[in-house]
């Protein structure tokens, strides 16, 4: 599990990308390099970092189902993902 830290930390800044969303489209559009430069960096949609919604893990993160690879598994060995089976032969 993840530090309920870094989850709160993801949150802040997904809610900062979607404030400043129009305000940094409109400086990109006129080339406004140094309105850009004054915007908080977390505003940029590159510093966002997918975690897994239930434990936070930001690696093996599965974007069909926004979980990890681990919990994937595991959800689906006990058949909590609907329309996914677990395969043997």
């Amino acid at each position: 599990m993840a530090k309920e830290s870094m989850k709160a930390r993801e949150v802040k800044r997904a809610k900062l990308v979607k404030k400043y969303e129009a305000r940094r489209a409109r400086f990109k559009a006129e080339g406004d390099y140094v309105g850009l430069s004054r915007l908080p960096r977390n505003s940029n949609p590159i510093r966002l970092h997918n975690r897994c919604r239930i434990t936070g893990r930001p690696r093996g993160y599965m974007r069909q189902f926004g979980i990890s690879r681990i919990t994937f598994r595991e959800m689906a060995s006990q058949g909590l993902i609907p329309g996914v089976k677990k395969a043997s032969w």
